[in-house]
């Protein structure tokens, strides 16, 4: 059990010193108990804000990340985060994205506050699933998918080579990669390897998780099962 003004300003509620007030101002039951006593001791799943039950003590969020939005806490533009309800910016621990896309990527995202999570999505032993659509900028050669599937592609820069990846071709433009790793601008380079450049890059899935009934910049709470 903790206090309320615990699990209020940990869940991005209210800071603690907020808690009486925001008491006061909403309605929060302690079982059918309304609560005007921020030091009141509960479990979590006692209590209630407005007639919903508390967030999750750790939280994960699938999004739809739209282009020009950075994944970061720190950097100049319009960050990720600020797309989020604002008691989700106010938790404590921070919600993270699990691995980052680039400013003008888009694509399926996760978020979360559960460290351990973030962790085994991001560890190199995991062999976390990514399906990208890309668009290139010239037609296919040919022999992309072959090379792709090798695991003999060694990057600029890199001294290992790259795990097998899958390659579906939808057109001489257009073609669905499936990747393990998450190197830095890791499908930009692999293209840049066949001598040829990416112009638009969405990721279509991440650990399962798609991102299909969601506009661009819309997210929703969901559950992680490993």
């Amino acid at each position: 059990m903790k206090r309320v003004d615990s699990y209020l300003s940990s869940l991005g509620y209210c800071t603690r010193s907020e808690a009486r007030k925001f008491l006061k101002m909403n309605s929060v039951f302690i079982n059918e108990n309304r609560v005007f006593n921020p030091s009141l001791k509960a479990k979590h799943n006692e209590i209630s804000v407005n007639d919903e039950k508390l967030d999750s003590e750790k939280i994960t969020i699938l999004m739809n990340k739209p282009s020009n939005v950075i994944c970061s806490h720190n950097d100049s533009g319009k960050l990720i985060y600020s797309l989020l309800p604002q008691r989700y910016q106010n938790r404590n621990p921070k919600i993270s994205t699990i691995g980052r896309l680039d400013i003008d990527t888009t694509g399926a995202i996760l978020l979360t506050d559960d460290g351990e999570l973030n962790h085994k999505l991001t560890s190199p032993k995991k062999d976390v699933k990514k399906i990208y659509e890309v668009t290139l900028q010239n037609p296919l050669k040919g022999d992309e998918k072959e090379i792709f599937e090798s695991g003999t592609v060694v990057l600029n820069g890199e001294d290992k080579p790259l795990k097998p990846a899958k390659l579906k071709v939808i057109n001489d433009n257009l073609v669905h990669l499936e990747i393990v790793e998450g190197k830095y601008h890791q499908v930009k380079r692999m293209f840049a390897y066949t001598k040829n450049r990416v112009i638009k890059l969405h990721r279509l899935e991440f650990s399962d998780f798609r991102v299909d009934d969601l506009k661009e910049g819309e997210f929703r709470v969901i559950e992680y099962k490993s």
